[in-house]
């Protein structure tokens, strides 16, 4: 394995995937925005981290400038492309949709057309749970239907799937997607709710509870989620039965915690108990998220086992000593 491009690479995901990489000796071109979506200064702290090895390259630039794209894979022979670069958040794909337009979809899209012409051996890309909108049946299977998103985020990363495929087929690119469910751990996403309900316990302020608190997430650990993808790199997948090399994948804890017993185990781990605030399901959000990863176990022979006060011991413990607190 020589070049792995890594888009996205100062972002939480793909910080910690590119740390492990390096420390497993690969070379890593790493590819990153750097906007301002959250804390600018949590994205150079992580890049300063990667920085500090001599087979990390980073490239500032944006998705969607084809030509910022086209000369990345011209300079660098990628044997392996891993997509993780994107606009994230449910809810501000509410407020700012042209924002996920622009990065998921046609900075997707420059990726694709990159990997038709330069033919990496592999290209994975992040997905999400997302993509099952409000399905009922539990656990989400990727052979579930998943063509009634709830938010315009979900409708994007739906999107790449179909383009994958389709790209998969055209120009012989085996490609894996992964769908993420509710990703935590140290150096994680401000935006998400265990990184603003620490914050907010420990400042004594209130935290927002929606649905009455009447909501299940399969919280991954981070360590999990990087050793998924880790094991994947090199297992492209196999034709299925139209000759077509693309699958996808659901890396979930396997286990949904109700949110109130998620905020529980945070307090117990601050020492500190919450000020909540309840409020109404918000548009884009889901009741439930439970990972089926049956398909991981059989092929890569792994499933993710970090237990939720385990993984908040860890996140809280980091963000304690965080400079950003």
């Amino acid at each position: 394995m020589e070049n792995i491009l890594v888009t996205g690479a100062a972002g939480f995901i793909g910080f910690h995937l590119s740390k492990r990489l390096l420390d497993e000796g690969k070379k890593v071109i790493g590819f990153d925005n750097m906007n301002p979506y959250y804390d600018v200064r949590l994205k150079e702290s992580r890049l300063n981290i990667l920085k500090e090895y001599s087979n990390f390259i980073f490239i500032k630039g944006d998705l969607a400038d084809k030509e910022a794209i086209d000369r990345i894979f011209e300079q660098y022979q990628h044997e392996i492309v891993v997509n993780l670069a994107a606009q994230a958040g449910v809810r501000y794909s509410i407020k700012n949709p042209e924002a996920y337009i622009e990065s998921n979809i046609i900075g997707f899209f420059n990726i694709l057309e990159a990997c038709r012409y330069h033919k990496p051996k592999h290209l994975i890309y992040a997905s999400s749970s997302s993509v099952y909108g409000a399905n009922k049946k539990v656990p989400f299977s990727t052979e579930d239907k998943t063509d009634q998103p709830v938010s315009l985020y979900a409708a994007t990363k739906k999107s790449n799937e179909l383009l994958a495929y389709a790209y998969s087929k055209l120009y012989s690119i085996p490609s894996t997607g992964l769908r993420f469910f509710t990703v935590y751990g140290p150096y994680g996403r401000p935006d998400m709710a265990y990184y603003s309900f620490t914050e907010k316990i420990l400042k004594g302020e209130p935290i927002k509870v929606f649905n009455n608190g009447e909501m299940y997430r399969d919280f991954t650990y981070i360590d999990d989620i990087v050793e998924g993808i880790f094991r994947l790199l090199t297992f492209a997948p196999k034709e299925d039965e139209n000759n077509v090399q693309h699958k996808v994948y659901n890396i979930g804890n396997n286990h949904p915690e109700k949110l109130m017993d998620f905020i529980e185990i945070l307090e117990e781990c601050i020492g500190k108990k919450a000020v909540k605030e309840f409020y109404p399901m918000q548009p884009g959000d889901v009741y439930q998220t439970f990972a089926d990863v049956k398909e991981l176990v059989e092929d890569i022979g792994f499933k993710p086992s970090i237990g939720l006060k385990e993984g908040a011991i860890k996140f809280v413990d980091w963000y304690s000593d965080s400079l950003l607190t």
